[in-house]
This record gives C-alpha cells, structure tokens and sequence, in this order.
C-alpha cells in the first residue's frame, strides 16, 4: 500500500488527461509521474537517503504536490511545516524530526533561511517557487530536468513511515505523529468512496496543504485519478474565480472559510455552478452558518469530516441527507456523522471501559488508519495508544444509529479558524512576562473563529501591564493566531479541585452558558 501507487497508475489507464493545473501550467498524468520520479532521483543525489526526513515550507502549488510524492517514491519521510507558525516554532519541527532536507517557494524563502541559519545542523534548501533559483538553494526544476533518469518506486511496507505531521502538543511542544503509508492509503480510499469523488472530478486545494484535512482530499482524489488545482492561499474571491474559471465541483474549506464566503459578495456575483461538494471540518461551526451556506449554495452537497491527525485523518463522516434541518432527523445536523468505513468508534470512560449509547465519555477510534505513535514520544504516545485504539481527546456520544456527538473536549485544546491551539502552549508564552503571576486560557465563543483564544490573567503584586503588551509579548515566542485574541485580568483565585488542580471546566461555563459550542 505505497502512496506513490495511485500515481503510477493514474500514468499507466490516463497518461494524457490533465493532472495537475497551476494557474496556466497544466501537466499531464504521465507527465506528473516523469517529473517526480526524476525528482526523486535529484533528491537522491543530494544525498537524501530512505527512511530520512523532507521538510515543506510553501504555500499550495503543483511543485508542493509534487514534493509530497517524490519525497516516499525514493524512500524517504515527508515533514509539512505549518506555515502560519513562526521561525522558532518551525526550528523546534525542523531539529526534532531531524530533517536536513527544506523544500521551500518564495513566500517562505526568507523564513527559511533564517530557519536554517540558526538550526543546530545543517539544512539544505530546496527552491519549489515560481522565479529563478536563488543564491543558496537547489531549484525542482534543476532536480526534474529532462535529461535526469527517473528513479525507481521505493518498495514501502505497509508500515513504513510515509510522513510525520506536526500538532500542537499538551506539554506545550508540538508533537510529531507519525503516520505510515498504509494509513494514509486507507483513510484516502475511504474518503474517495464516502465523498464520492470520481475520476472526472476537480478537486481545488484552497486549504493549505500542510494540513492533514487538505491531504486526505488531495489523496483521495489522486486515488481516484481526479484532477488538481491550486490556488496559492484561501480567499474568497479567489476560491469563486477559480470554480468558474476551472470547472471545480469539489473543494476543502474549514468553517471560517465558509463564514467568510458568505460574507464576502464574490460569493453572489460569482458562478458556481459546477461546484458540486463541499467538504468541512477542522473546527465547530454554528447551525446558522451551516443553514446560510446551505441557503445560499442550494445546488452542492455538504459532507461534515470529523477527524484528527493521529487517524490520518477521518473518524467519522455526515453525509448529504443528514443536512436536512427540516426534515425527519434534524437534530443530526449537530452531529459528526457515522463511523467511516475503515475505523471503528466507540465511547469509553476513564478507564476505558465502553459506555452505553447516549452516554457521555472519551471518543475513542481505531482502525489501519491509526498513527504508528508521536515521533520521539514514547510517554505520549502511550497515553494516546491503547489496545491498538486512539484516545482523541473529545467527549462526545453515540446515539441508537450510531452517529456520532460531540460535546466537549477532554483536553484543553482551542480550535479557532480550523487551527489546533493547545492553552498549556499560550499559558506558556504568556506566564514567561514577569509581571504575570497565574494565567488561564480558554477558547471562548467568536462567529469568526469558532473560537477565540482568551486568556485570563492574575498579575504579580503590583505589576502592570496591558492587554495589547501582553498579546504583543506572546508573538515572540507562539505563532500569531496562537495568541490571545483578548485578556482579563483579575484578582481572585482561580477555582480549584480537591488536588489543587485549576477547574477549567468552571471557569468557561459562563462564557459558553448562552452557546451551543
């Protein structure tokens, strides 16, 4: 079950239909396989070796995907970096997967460098943008020249490490988790069959493409033998330009990306006629934004994913007819859907006993999708892998026909704009002010975001400090959209357990008592 099978195959049944499509440069399924092939042989030649890591740093484009398969053609492992972490955050993902290697284009070139400037080992930099390759880096065109012999297919077991994708970690470093070729084989098939994509289907990659969600759509598509666009970055406009001038009828958008499309008027004076599906997930969204969109975009189908990144990534999936407000289930338009074919679900207690239907406990999921465990974490990834079944960290319930509600989460993670933000990495940041003695965060409601990260603030006796220096001291040490979004100070002790442990649960409940989260 080697990732790089679909791309073989899509060359040997349709060499000449359209596989990748770059704002005018259109490749060919045969083509595409030529150029990562000999990409593969360009990596090898910069001495790139199998089982070794490949680090991403770009925006979305056909060089990005490209990358994504040359990379496990030869043998080695895939390391997407977020883009919208900062240098050091990107440095920690960089040193602790011990990734030598740096795929880069030009939004990220001078991140890179100072990336690998202050690495503790040496990183070469591959150029994957648009310009002429600069002084310091080896350029993919240099690497897929014509006259470079394609190497062979590396021959991956089914567990064989295909890539390690970096999420936020409780300990307030990221963690690595690790997902083999099986995995993402398997969650990709799955997704192909429960969202019904074809092989005349376009698929554009409008949400970033180091994110899991992105990938499991992308590979499901290239399973398939659909066609890719690519746009840079999300917007709106740029999303409705792109479905009337390609013919798109299915993309990813996370919740705040539907918000914004709806407020946007591209949106109404745009043509989408041949947008056929809609994938969302990655964070909550609100009844009435669901209603809007649904309103709005009457002609598309609606697939909700639930997932995460240790399942590579789906856990359950809510089809097109259970988004029927008015029909005879309504109430399934709050729920996550029903298990994906490939993974089971089940609801368990502390002790991970299962509980009865209706009864609230851990989500907990297991199937050939799970992750093989956190690289370099041996401690986290026994508590997050039992038995062969992953602890998601959400408390949810399972109804009499088994779909899925979620209705908080276990650990104090922050979903905002589709984004993963851990409080225990903010509080971090934000307890490193000298002037702050205690601090809380929590996610409290935001239409944008979901969620926006709030931090609440017990200052030293008498320090002073506001609220903008506060947020403005975190960017130095946390990515923009890990920082507060607002602060609160107060004097007051926070609510404690008998163990002396702080009652998150207690001091969100009134920010949370008037939504349905």
């Amino acid at each position: 079950m080697r990732l790089t099978k679909a791309i073989t195959r899509n060359a040997q049944t349709q060499p000449n239909n359209i596989s990748t499509q770059n704002g005018k440069r259109r490749r060919t399924f045969r083509e595409t396989r030529d150029r990562i092939a000999r990409y593969a042989t360009g990596l090898i030649g910069l001495g790139v070796k199998p089982g070794e890591r490949v680090a991403v740093l770009a925006l979305n484009s056909d060089y990005y995907y490209e990358t994504f398969f040359a990379v496990p053609w030869m043998g080695a492992v895939l390391v997407p970096l977020n883009i919208r972490w900062n240098v050091k955050e990107n440095i920690y993902a960089l040193e602790d997967s011990g990734s030598h290697f740096l795929a880069v284009d030009d939004a990220f070139l001078a991140s890179a460098k100072d990336i690998a400037s202050q690495s503790s080992h040496e990183v070469t930099l591959i150029y994957i943008g648009e310009n002429e390759t600069p002084e310091g880096t080896i350029g993919i065109n240099e690497l897929t020249a014509p006259l470079v012999p394609p190497a062979d297919e590396y021959e991956a077991d089914d567990d064989t490490l295909a890539g390690i994708f970096y999420t936020g970690g409780t300990t307030g470093f990221p963690k690595g988790v690790m997902i083999s070729h099986k995995a993402i084989w398997t969650s990709s098939i799955t997704a192909s069959m429960s969202l019904e994509i074809q092989q005349t289907s376009r698929y554009l990659h409008a949400a970033p493409m180091f994110h899991m969600a992105d990938i499991a759509i992308s590979m499901a598509s290239t399973m398939t033998g659909a066609s890719h666009v690519f746009i840079p970055a999300f917007s709106p406009e740029g999303v409705v330009k792109a479905v009337e001038a390609n013919n798109i009828t299915v993309t990813l958008l996370v919740p705040t990306m539907i918000s914004m499309m709806l407020a946007d008027p591209a949106l109404d004076n745009g043509d989408l006629s041949s947008l056929k599906k809609i994938v969302y997930g990655a964070s909550p969204i609100t009844e009435a934004t669901l209603r809007l969109a649904m309103e709005k975009m009457g002609h598309v189908d609606f697939f909700q994913a639930y997932g995460q990144s240790e399942m590579a990534p789906l856990i359950s999936i809510m089809r097109p007819e259970d988004h029927d407000p008015d029909g005879d289930n309504p109430h399934r338009l709050r729920s996550a859907g029903q298990a994906v074919i490939c993974a089971d679900i089940k609801i368990a207690d502390e002790d991970g006993n299962t509980l009865a239907t209706g009864q609230i406990g851990e989500i907990v999921a297991r199937g050939p999708n799970k992750m093989l465990g956190y690289w370099n974490k041996p401690e986290e990834t026994a508590k997050a892998l039992k038995d062969g079944w992953v602890y998601t960290g959400d408390a949810g319930y399972l109804d009499d026909d088994g779909y899925l509600y979620l209705v908080d989460r276990v650990k104090d993670m922050i979903i905002t704009g589709g984004e993963n933000v851990f409080s225990v990495e903010v509080e971090n940041a934000v307890a490193r002010h000298d002037a702050v003695h205690e601090v809380v965060v929590i996610g409290v409601p935001c239409e944008q975001w979901g969620e926006k990260v709030h931090a609440i603030v017990r200052l030293m006796p008498d320090a002073q400090i506001d609220e903008d220096e506060l947020i403005e001291h975190c960017r130095d040490w946390i990515a923009g959209y890990k920082c507060p979004r607002s602060v609160e100070f107060q004097e007051d002790p926070f609510p404690t357990t008998g163990a002396g442990k702080i009652r998150k649960v207690d001091i969100r409940e009134k920010y949370w008592e008037t939504e349905e989260a």
